[in-house]
């Protein structure tokens, strides 16, 4: 318990402490999007794509710059699953601005204001769908006792999810059969060992992921 009290702090501290850093990087990545919107003419939705998530319980909305093309995330919400990464590996869903910021792993910044909301953490069970943590509800008792992150041992295992399901003939059964209790079987590892040293190897252990191997 001691831990995870100070582990919030750190957390808002670090996202507060990366934001000012970043923030240069962020106004390039709006200055991206705006040249996207207003020259390029190619697509005129809102800059950032929230994703219905679940942390400790409640409901919150998982924040990304918006990559995918409004018919694409159109198309999206109609579906019965949750496909947003397989949406994503097909260029031909992606904003000129959104291809640039997949390539350089820009997305994902934005959900560094949802650690200071208090949603997420930097190191936890990434969030998952509501219904997904229905169907799972069980296992999720005990995962939802700790936030989120934006990086955990699933994470680094499933860094091509997107690529495993888009080879599968039934990803939304391929997702429920088989990926998602290993991912629920390695949250729950997390939980298990989580400490301050465990949560630093694992953001090393990413950001030699992102940073080598893209």
């Amino acid at each position: 318990m001691p831990y995870r009290i100070s582990k919030q702090v750190v957390d808002r501290g670090v996202a507060a402490l990366l934001l000012c850093l970043l923030s240069l990087i962020f106004a390039l990545a709006f200055l991206v999007l705006a040249a996207d919107k207003w020259f390029v003419r190619e697509d005129r939705g809102s800059w950032l794509y929230r994703e219905r998530r679940i942390s400790q319980g409640r409901q919150f909305d998982l924040l990304k710059f918006r990559v995918l093309k409004e018919e694409a995330l159109a198309r999206l919400r109609s579906a019965e699953g949750d496909y947003a990464r397989l949406y994503e590996r097909d260029e031909a869903n992606l904003t000129a601005a959104g291809r640039l910021l997949k390539r350089m792993y820009l997305d994902e910044l934005p959900q560094l204001v949802n650690i200071l909301r208090g949603d997420m953490s930097l190191v936890g069970p990434r969030p998952e769908v509501p219904r997904y943590v229905e169907l799972f509800h069980r296992d999720y008792e005990e995962i939802l006792t700790v936030r989120p992150g934006i990086t955990d041992l699933a994470s680094l295992k499933y860094r091509d999810e997107s690529g495993i399901l888009a080879a599968a003939k039934d990803p939304e059964r391929e997702y429920v059969a088989r990926v998602l209790p290993e991912k629920i079987d390695l949250a729950k590892q997390y939980i298990r060992e989580a400490s301050f040293l465990f949560d630093l190897r694992l953001i090393f252990q990413t950001l030699l992921k992102v940073v080598v191997y893209g």
